[in-house]
């Protein structure tokens, strides 16, 4: 056996292997990034239309239902995309819809206590559609579709984002 045929033939398939695994990891992470930031804009979205239907219920005291059905979908891919604190803020805005339900529900509660907790709720989503907004938006994208700073205050002034009517 010739080592000198050999050895060439040995370090040729390592460097080749190497650099399949290595790009074949980057597409794949690439892929990742890709399908966590479609999660979060479908969940953006979602979050955005479900504050404005708070903001309905705090303003108007007309109670729509809350969609959950994007964020329940795509959390896996979401949780690839966001760390644990920015998880967090947005799964702290779809465990406001319990207390949502509640006020909903009750009629009795007096309507100072109802308006400050659904002001907090959309204090919770604001959070939440900032913390989604700074990573699944380019800066075009997200002056494209009107998210900046102004979707907060316009919210402050009641005059938030259109929510779809539900049948």
């Amino acid at each position: 056996m010739d080592w000198t045929l050999l050895l060439p033939g040995i370090i040729g398939s390592f460097v080749g292997v190497m650099g399949w695994l290595v790009v074949g990891i980057y597409i794949q992470r690439r892929q990742f990034v890709r399908q966590g930031r479609n999660a979060a804009k479908a969940v953006y979205f979602e979050l955005d239309v479900n504050r404005t239907t708070i903001s309905v219920a705090r303003d108007h005291g007309l109670f729509g239902e809350l969609d959950r059905a994007s964020f329940e979908r795509l959390l896996p891919e979401l949780a690839t995309l966001l760390s644990a604190p920015d998880l967090r803020i947005v799964v702290d805005a779809y465990m406001t819809h319990a207390g949502y339900r509640q006020l909903a529900g009750q009629q009795d509660l007096p309507a100072e206590v109802r308006r400050r907790a659904l002001e907090t709720f959309v204090a919770v989503h604001g959070r939440a559609l900032a913390t989604l907004r700074s990573c699944a938006f380019t800066a075009e994208e997200a002056r494209a579709i009107g998210a900046d700073e102004a979707v907060g205050t316009a919210d402050e002034q009641g005059r938030g984002s259109v929510a779809r009517a539900k049948p």
